[in-house]
């Protein structure tokens, strides 16, 4: 019983020596760039290493990054805007040191269509919709552009056209022609009279 229970400590310590040995540790290092352009990069990517407890780093700027991850980890790379990507840390890693160029795809997220309202209560809309000003028809527009304060508006404001000026020379010819060819009765001149009646007075036999 006691030979049994040490081959079963012996084997599980060379088990975990084997998975320690396999899962050594490796330096990742890379930039993350944007698949449609190389010459582009990705900052400030999310990198999770779903092997380790879901420890994330974030790159930088440049999309640059570098950190310690064991071989066969499982690696993240997330952003807005672009598709994820998982990379895999392979095993038995030369000079335990690890570079790539990880390529991110843009990916565009349609949101659902979102109405903003501008009331905050349905007693804000209630009392919006009751005192709301419909707009005139068409009817109604027609009216009040005939009406006679919009005309004697427009009189007042808009330049006369041709024929307005016509007309009013015209009337103004005929009056001219018609004030040098008439005489003025004298009966009807109240000077002409007050000169007749002080002619009397003084005894004018004229």
């Amino acid at each position: 019983m006691k030979k049994l229970i040490g081959i079963f400590f012996l084997l599980s310590s060379l088990s975990a020596f084997s998975q320690t040995k396999e899962n050594s540790l490796v330096q990742f290092t890379g930039v993350v760039y944007n698949a449609d352009s190389a010459s582009v990069v990705v900052p400030y990517v999310s990198v999770t290493n779903k092997s380790s407890h879901n420890s994330v780093i974030i790159t930088n700027f440049k999309g640059y990054f570098s950190f310690v991850v064991h071989e066969q980890d499982s690696l993240q790379f997330t952003a807005i805007g672009y598709a994820p990507v998982t990379v895999v840390i392979p095993a038995n890693v030369k000079s335990k040191s690890f570079t790539a160029q990880v390529l991110m795809k843009p990916q565009i997220t349609n949101l659902p269509m979102v109405r903003v309202f501008p009331w905050a209560t349905t007693d804000e809309f209630r009392k919006d919709f009751v005192n709301a000003k419909i707009a005139d028809d068409d009817l109604e527009i027609a009216r009040k552009n005939i009406s006679r304060t919009s005309i004697v508006a427009m009189t007042n404001t808009l330049p006369r056209d041709g024929q307005e000026i016509q007309s009013a020379n015209a009337q103004y010819m005929h009056q001219d022609v018609v004030n040098q060819h008439s005489r003025t009765n004298p009966l009807l001149n109240p000077l002409a009279w007050g000169s007749l009646i002080k002619s009397i007075t003084d005894g004018d036999s004229k």
